[in-house]
């Protein structure tokens, strides 16, 4: 059983939580209700739950503030909040998972399935946790992402990636070292995920790093030339919106 805590300071928020685990996830124990970071800090001092529904948006203290107060967590997180926001965006590029409210019973289920998949390791707990509060702190495009590998999770700055390319369900990071990560992930996830990075899709294969342009080549589509000397077709139908995006990059 998964020893589950609810943080959220309404009311109707944590009984509406507490009865979707309890209709839809039999695997999840629902140890304590919490209505505050203090509360909550406590609770997780004295039952040690193996996951912690969080609410994001709270009075006094965030949900954030919880994590910044906690030392070696031992826990997973799942956030929950009534609002798609900045905050979303460093949630998921530190491989943290999220339910917007009002919380849907196929999404709770399928975030229940990602925690009874992970491998406990309280260092990859500590990483993403301290990524998410750095990247809460970010600035422009300077943030990092966790990529899972088959070891556990690789810290990767964004603006180092030069590109990321298709395999059917995998996807080949490259990065600025000429050092490359195949992640089991679709390409259209690392799309949505670095879209507001400064990152272009620009084939149905290829996501590319606007800033490691260095030249285009014209042609039908045509193909860019990277930072790394690779060269990267681009599609007909995307290639007025990359001139378009490259006439605001300085290459």
């Amino acid at each position: 059983m998964i020893k589950a805590l609810i943080v959220d300071d309404e009311e109707k928020s944590r009984v509406t939580l507490n009865s979707l685990l309890t209709m839809y996830c039999p695997t999840v124990e629902v140890i304590d209700l919490c209505d505050s970071v203090n509360s909550a800090l406590i609770s997780i001092a004295n039952q040690k739950p193996d996951l912690v529904f969080l609410d994001v948006e709270m009075p006094f203290h965030n949900g954030f503030t919880l994590l910044e107060k906690i030392k070696n967590p031992k826990f997973e997180v799942i956030f929950t909040t009534a609002y798609d926001h900045y905050a979303i965006k460093a949630i998921k590029y530190s491989a943290l998972d999220y339910l917007l409210k009002p919380i849907d019973s196929d999404d709770l289920k399928a975030a229940i399935a990602k925690v009874e998949g992970y491998k406990p390791s309280s260092a990859i707990s500590d990483s993403k946790f301290e990524l998410l509060l750095s990247n809460l702190k970010v600035k422009g495009n300077n943030a990092k992402i966790a990529v899972p590998t088959f070891e556990g999770l690789q810290m990767v700055n964004a603006a180092d990636i030069i590109k990321c390319s298709a395999d059917e369900s995998y996807t080949h990071i490259t990065l600025i070292n000429n050092t490359k990560i195949t992640v089991s992930r679709l390409l259209k996830e690392y799309e949505e995920l670095l879209s507001d990075l400064n990152f272009f899709r620009v084939h149905n294969s290829s996501l590319i790093n606007l800033a490691h342009v260095t030249k285009y080549i014209k042609g039908e589509g045509g193909y860019v030339v990277m930072s790394d000397g690779s060269s990267v077709e681009v599609s007909r139908r995307k290639k007025n919106e990359l001139l378009s995006k490259l006439s605001l990059v300085q290459m």
